[in-house]
């Protein structure tokens, strides 16, 4: 019977790059980011809404990225497999920049409200994210006002900017409330993903919002530019833009958020621990 070789034993510094090398536990990676969420309950609010308002600015570039992309792009069936490469590039400035965005803030905070249980931190959040949401709105209708009232980009791209605009609009409330749940449910997979990304942070970025940007799955941040971009030239009203576009992917994007990556994964770290300790 042939016995197995024994591993050879290892010395401090190989033992240490071994622990360095293994995946992060669940359990790590959501303390890293409950302490995250404390971190931001704690922050100044008028810190929060500039920071937000920053953030509404900077989406406002994935509309204009998917606006050129789509437009110097041959029109073909694979058209908008190039332009959606555009939806990520406000996500990059956004989260490498440390912005604040609304569908950030609908993950972090709940695993310290699951946590402590208190009204007081439920109020904290509820500020916070009334607040986040605001800013990041203001940001996009400053953005949009200007590309639709100033020829930003000059009247030869008006046509593209209503083809992308056009497809924040005509789908069904329950339609999109359903599909706005899968963007809320990627963009805060993303953020789960990011503390230990380290050099692949840019890659997990991109691919996870270039999925939703082809899906055209709606996103309440990133979707609001070109959605009020319409309204701006009259293509849509405001109530169109409300019942048609805002309520339905705002919820869909908070259940996602929350439901299906913060509850999830507090239950399977709470649960793992129980385990452990039986």
């Amino acid at each position: 019977m042939q016995h197995e070789e024994h591993a050879p034993d290892l010395d401090h510094n190989q033992k240490r790059d071994v622990r360095r090398r293994e995946a992060p536990s669940a359990a790590v990676v959501y303390e890293t980011i409950r302490r995250e969420a404390v971190s931001e309950l704690g922050r100044p609010l008028w810190g929060l809404a500039w920071s937000a308002l920053a953030a509404g600015l900077s989406m406002g570039f994935s509309f204009v990225a998917q606006v050129l992309l789509y437009n110097y792009t041959p029109e073909a069936t694979w058209r908008p497999i190039i332009a959606s490469f555009g939806y990520s590039v406000g996500f990059l400035f956004v989260i490498l920049g440390r912005q604040q965005l609304f569908t950030e803030n609908t993950l972090t905070p709940m695993l310290e409200i699951m946590r402590a249980r208190n009204l007081g931190s439920v109020r904290r959040m509820a500020y916070l994210w009334l607040v986040v949401l605001s800013a990041n709105l203001t940001g996009t209708a400053v953005f949009a006002a200007a590309l639709a009232f100033f020829n930003v980009l000059g009247p030869e791209l008006d046509g593209s900017m209503q083809a992308i605009a056009s497809r924040e609009y005509g789908t069904e409330f329950g339609t999109m409330f359903l599909r706005a749940i899968f963007a809320g449910w990627l963009v805060a997979l993303m953020l789960w993903l990011m503390p230990f990304a380290e050099t692949a942070r840019v890659a997990v970025i991109i691919i996870v919002t270039y999925v939703i940007g082809l899906a055209h799955f709606p996103h309440i941040i990133a979707g609001s530019v070109a959605a009020l971009y319409s309204v701006f030239t009259g293509e849509q009203s405001f109530s169109a833009f409300l019942v048609g576009f805002f309520l339905p992917t705002l919820a869909g994007n908070m259940v996602g958020g929350i439901m299906l990556v913060a509850a999830v994964n507090y239950a399977q770290v709470t649960y793992s621990e129980r385990n452990m300790e039986g």
